[in-house]
């Protein structure tokens, strides 16, 4: 389906769960947040119910996100169900890598063939303070277990001035001896914290610190580039991406709509609200269902104003949306 722009609206992000067994600095305030009951989280019926309505007006790739996807009981088996949707051509997983050990080969037989892993430092104790109280061996033999298995790998960067920004040259380097992805995101005042401004590094700095140390080549876009503008070390097996939602935002090629786990369809991360799903869902309505994706697709905005307006929008936990 096309939203009023004419954009090509084919990929669905879809939260399982609020929770997670991490609270990155960048995505929860040190207070931490409610977490939802039980009641109020979507089921995996119904999660099945919205899959099977986006993808008759054609989404063809899921996203399964959270708050951290894994922490809930019985995800692998929706996996495999939504993989068997009519019209699905490819389902994703964003992990946080924690409980990957010993889940892999489920994965890889619901059907999941790549893995997006958000992963800010190499470094233990940086790590550690970024997500307070990560244990990075632990995510590390994670992904060399999904490597074994034949996993496409993608690990997502949130660069932080001052706290990991001297980390960009060796996530880099990872991509020459990996096929690995490697992917910078420019860091976002979700949360609004006091002074967030002088964590923000644009995408070209963090390419200018790359560039000194590696020759870089600009190489064209695959299908599974999303919004990164993608480049290679010369002679690398992998590959670095620059996405850059502050200083360039990309919503022109922008084909994604998202649904929290609580039932909200959104057109855009940054949009506020969304449509609740949930009548149409307890009603088992399934061109209701339908109708309201088709509707916030159509009102999909042009572009998010987070880069010229910062405080337009009210501030949020990352894991409440769906990251």
């Amino acid at each position: 389906m096309h939203d009023t722009l004419g954009r090509t609206i084919n990929y669905l992000r879809l939260s399982v769960t609020d929770r997670c067994n991490l609270r990155c600095l960048y995505c929860m305030p040190v207070e931490g947040i409610d977490q939802l009951g039980h009641k109020e989280i979507l089921t995996f019926e119904d999660l099945l119910q919205i899959v099977t309505a986006a993808s008759k007006i054609g989404v063809h790739k899921v996203r399964i996100t959270g708050g951290e996807p894994l922490v809930r009981k019985g995800v692998i088996g929706l996996i495999g169900d939504i993989a068997q949707v009519p019209g699905i051509k490819e389902v994703t997983l964003t992990t946080n890598g924690l409980l990957l050990n010993g889940q892999v080969q489920a994965l890889w037989t619901a059907g999941i063939r790549r893995l997006n892993v958000s992963l800010d430092s190499l470094q233990p104790q940086t790590f550690a303070e970024i997500t307070r109280g990560g244990d990075l061996e632990k995510i590390l033999s994670g992904l060399e277990e999904a490597e074994n298995a034949g996993m496409r790998i993608k690990l997502n960067m949130v660069v932080m001035r001052g706290v990991n920004d001297q980390e960009v040259v060796p996530f880099a380097a990872l991509s020459r001896r990996k096929s690995w992805s490697v992917r910078y995101i420019e860091y976002m005042p979700t949360i609004r914290e006091q002074g967030w401004q002088r964590k923000v590094i644009s995408g070209s700095e963090i390419l200018e610190k790359i560039a000194a140390s590696f020759p870089l080549e600009e190489i064209p876009r695959s299908p599974y580039c999303g919004p990164a503008k993608p480049y290679r070390i010369k002679n690398a097996p992998g590959t670095i991406g620059i996405i850059t939602p502050m200083s360039d935002h990309f919503c022109g090629s922008c084909n994604r709509i998202r649904v929290t786990s609580t039932g909200y369809a959104k057109s855009c991360l940054l949009s506020e609200g969304g449509l609740d799903l949930k009548p149409a869902l307890q009603q088992g309505d399934a061109g209701a269902v339908q109708i309201a994706l088709q509707d916030v697709i159509s009102g999909k905005p042009p572009e998010h104003q987070l880069n010229t307006d910062p405080d337009s929008s009210t501030p949020f936990s990352m894991s409440k949306i769906g990251g």
